[in-house]
């Protein structure tokens, strides 16, 4: 069966999803849809099979300062728009499909058309320990975090890719 990705829809059954992280899977399953629907602080993409969600991902506009950024290209001094993937996870069992990827793509996606429509110099992900490697394969780097880090759990590490910097499909 072929996987789609579309954007969540109040009826969809998320309670069946398990990505096997606890704090993904409260998201999804009891706030992914306020967030979209009531607050509209953010948009989940979920990849389906029919009727079954295999992965999500969220993304919402964001700022970020130019000097918070890796140095490069000169930027104007004031907050910049950006599009910041909030959220992702692939259901257990489907790991190794390449789901991952294809949502990851569908942002980078997302933000292109940001960029063209109202602006968007590129992505920044929050990656949890252990998925640093899986954004830096696609061209993300570290960016140097200026909040302290919570003793209860490790920190995200903020990672970012520049719009120009999106791998063109071939």
């Amino acid at each position: 069966m072929t996987v789609e990705i579309r954007s969540l829809r109040e009826a969809d059954d998320r309670a069946a999803f398990k990505s096997g992280d606890q704090a993904l899977d409260l998201f999804f399953h009891r706030y992914a849809g306020q967030n979209q629907f009531r607050h509209h602080i953010g948009v989940t993409y979920v990849a389906s099979e029919g009727e079954r969600i295999v992965g999500f991902v969220t993304v919402a506009a964001a700022v970020v300062d130019a000097e918070d950024l890796p140095s490069g290209k000169r930027m104007p001094p004031y907050p910049l728009p950006i599009l910041r993937v909030a959220r992702m996870a692939v259901a257990t069992e489907q790991r190794g499909r390449g789901i991952g990827k294809a949502l990851l793509r569908f942002a980078c996606e997302v933000a292109e058309r940001m960029r063209d429509e109202v602006g968007c110099v590129g992505l920044a992900v929050d990656a949890k320990p252990g998925a640093t490697g899986f954004y830096e394969s696609y061209g993300f780097v570290s960016v140097e975090a200026v909040a302290g880090e919570g003793r209860s759990r490790p920190a995200p590490t903020l990672m970012f890719l520049p719009i120009g910097a999106i791998p063109r499909r071939g």
